[in-house]
């Protein structure tokens, strides 16, 4: 089914896609990368946390993050 937005409103919709996006790649290096490179270096802020909570909000940003993108994906999914 092809969509009846005007170009105006196809970019607008690229736009907030893309914006979701990049929130996701945020939510990504924020909550999974940064913990983990300061869990390898000994940072003493996340090597003081239990393997459980840091197991916890490690897999609460991804599904974070992956909501994000997948919310993303279907909103470009309407402009086809």
């Amino acid at each position: 089914m092809m969509s009846r937005l005007d170009p105006a409103e196809i970019e607008q919709t690229k736009l907030l896609a893309n914006a979701l996006d990049r929130a996701s790649t945020a939510c990504f290096t924020v909550g999974i990368a940064t913990p983990l490179a300061g869990y390898a270096y000994s940072l003493a802020v996340f090597s003081t946390l239990s393997t459980l909570r840091m197991t916890v909000t490690l897999t609460a940003w991804f599904l974070g993050a992956i909501a994000l993108h997948y919310r993303a994906r279907r909103i470009l999914r309407r402009l086809a």
